[in-house]
């Protein structure tokens, strides 16, 4: 997750994170189509999960999406799922960068990669859209609903992703997931996480629909057209799978209720003034385009709360490991505890 957090700017790679260029070049030459180098390599600030690379070239710039270097926990930093789910869905008009190509051999740079086109466009991080007008932020916001929603309305076997996980059981399997990860990472006691590894699995709603699940889906993990309030790359389908798609749009609305930080949170701004619908309003259009119940949100706040607690655990312990990848990630393992309390926050509205 996170590899479109504050990646306007790069920076010179860092010696920790070099790339073997002439391998690297080579590799490209055999198998990106149209690719003409020299190239030149630049590190995207961003990238918690996975480090992320700019790539320029004469002609084009691409992007160069590869796993950490060294021990990997089970089924993390999946750069092959996110490959697989954007070559899936390019080709349906989805809004997606073209994914160029796919490199499991380590022996290339040192680590499995892959390589995508470099979407020109607006990252939008701020949920409150300071640079928007009232008109602006509602057509935005309204794009990013309706992009949600047409990706759980995707036919699965009409783009060859029957494959690309268990249709059902989605929040059984997560939680089961992130449980594991975070007892694998885990670097102090939290009570409260405790309760919440052994409360969820049992009340887990029913799941009423199966769909494509992007897994981290919010306004900075997409890119928007340079004028128009219109999404031209959903980014970061590393959490990507099938699943319900309630527990996919539930934590979208997490940002609704989230504190303000200058980042996706809006949760205490008036979004009647400022343009932005209101939960109830988006809950409505994203009912209305795909069908889909949507139950109270309480539960699914508290799971999506602790999948995030779950997530972020991980790059904590990476950061006392010393393999996190973005200076960023130090500022981001601080979170965990927060988003702990208020998991078992939810919870208890749930009926913990």
């Amino acid at each position: 997750m996170d590899y479109e957090k504050e990646m306007v700017g790069t920076v010179e790679v860092p010696d920790a994170d070099k790339l073997d260029e002439a391998r690297l070049t080579e590799w490209m030459e055999a198998n990106v189509e149209g690719f003409s180098g020299p190239l030149t390599l630049s590190k995207f600030k961003g990238g918690q999960s996975n480090p992320t690379y700019r790539i320029d070239t004469p002609d084009r710039s691409y992007v160069l999406r590869r796993q950490p270097f060294g021990k990997l926990l089970p089924s993390a930093h999946a750069v092959d799922r996110e490959y697989k789910a954007m070559a899936a869905l390019g080709p349906t008009g989805f809004p997606v960068p073209k994914a160029y190509g796919l490199c499991e051999d380590r022996d290339v740079i040192g680590s499995m990669f892959f390589i995508m086109s470099m979407a020109d466009g607006r990252s939008l991080w701020d949920g409150a859209l300071p640079a928007s007008d009232k008109d602006e932020r509602t057509a935005i916001y309204n794009a990013m609903i309706d992009t949600l929603a047409d990706l759980h309305m995707t036919d699965v076997e009409a783009v060859g992703m029957s494959d690309f996980g268990k249709p059902t059981d989605y929040c059984a399997r997560q939680i089961a997931r992130w449980s594991k990860q975070y007892k694998l990472s885990e670097t102090e006691v939290i009570p409260e996480m405790d309760e919440l590894i052994e409360w969820l699995p049992t009340t887990i709603p029913e799941q009423h629909a199966s769909s494509i699940v992007h897994g981290d889906y919010r306004l900075d993990n997409m890119i928007f057209h340079k004028t128009e309030p219109r999404v031209i790359a959903v980014l970061d389908w590393e959490l990507s799978t099938l699943g319900d798609p309630i527990g996919d749009f539930s934590y979208l609305m997490l940002n609704w209720i989230s504190p303000v930080d200058g980042r996706a949170g809006i949760g205490g701004l008036d979004h009647k003034a400022l343009g932005i619908p209101t939960i109830e309003e988006a809950t409505e259009r994203y009912v209305a385009r795909t069908g889909y119940p949507v139950p109270p949100m309480d539960w699914y706040f508290a799971y999506n709360l602790f999948r995030l607690a779950g997530i972020i655990q991980g790059i904590k312990k990476r950061v006392i490991d010393g393999t996190a990848s973005s200076a960023h990630a130090r500022k981001m393992s601080d979170r965990v505890i927060p988003l702990v309390e208020r998991a078992h926050h939810f919870a208890k509205q749930a009926g913990m």
